[in-house]
């Protein structure tokens, strides 16, 4: 059985955007043009549309239209390697998330928003804390872009007797970031925990990512402990699902000697 027109649509629009008919960052056709051009009723289209977004293919900016996304390969978190010093601070990136977009010829950026006060109930017991205390932890809330995308929101908390007063309350916190802050403060972080989850987004994060409500997204709790196994920073990030891929590479028990040799 044929799969049904607007399937079918989309497939060739898809291969349209492959071909560079359509290149990254330019509009789609108005949906008149295309029922006008034959290539189905408005409904068609209209469902073909919102398949080619569903896929990550092009994200619709009001006003504008439906737009071919800047962005169709994935970008890719190597949840082994971003936080080594050499990837986090590679040609001065700003951290691991700046590296991971200028390796895609894109320009990092990222709007931050800093505060002092307490955390959710979750995050008060990685750190030990009462979370009815006032100001017990720095937080920074970051939209973060690759060029005009916004492809990512974080939000990092850090225990305020290590934060408060430091460079982590600056807008730029330098080559390598946090990290690399938190390393020069003697708090460098030795072992990290991350545990990702699935979900939908709410509402006010859809319209930040400028995803359909009906995607799903990856929540990725971050918990990096120092050297005394303290955390010393907690930072949640959540990325749509069709945009990033995630992975992470980790030894395993090397071969057993033999404790019989000849």
């Amino acid at each position: 059985m044929a799969p049904p027109r607007w399937k079918q649509l989309a497939d060739e629009l898809a291969d349209e955007i492959a071909e560079g008919v359509y290149p990254p960052g330019t509009k789609l056709p108005k949906i008149a043009d295309l029922v006008a051009a034959g290539r189905g009723s408005r409904t068609t289209v209209q469902r073909a549309y919102g398949d080619l977004t569903e896929r990550g293919l092009t994200i619709g900016i009001q006003r504008l239209g439906t737009i071919v996304s800047p962005i169709l390969g994935k970008i890719h978190r190597d949840g082994t390697g971003r936080y080594l010093r050499v990837a986090r601070e590679r040609s001065g990136a700003r951290g691991a998330f700046a590296s991971e977009i200028e390796r895609l010829g894109m320009a990092p950026i990222s709007r931050t928003t800093i505060s002092r006060g307490s955390p959710p109930a979750r995050i008060a017991e990685l750190f030990d804390i009462d979370p009815a205390t006032s100001e017990t932890v720095l937080i920074r809330a970051r939209v973060m872009l690759a060029n005009e995308i916004v492809v990512q929101l974080a939000t990092s908390y850090f225990p305020g007797d290590v934060a408060f007063d430091t460079a982590l309350e600056q807008q730029d916190t330098g080559p390598g970031g946090s990290k690399s802050r938190l390393e020069e403060l003697g708090n460098g972080q030795r072992t990290i925990t991350e545990t990702i989850n699935v979900r939908s987004p709410g509402p006010e994060e859809a319209d930040s990512l400028a995803i359909p409500a009906e995607r799903q997204v990856y929540e990725i709790t971050h918990v990096a402990r120092s050297a005394e196994g303290r955390a010393v920073e907690v930072c949640v990030h959540v990325v749509s699902t069709t945009l990033w891929t995630l992975s992470y590479t980790w030894p395993i028990d090397p071969p057993e000697e033999d404790s019989n040799p000849a």
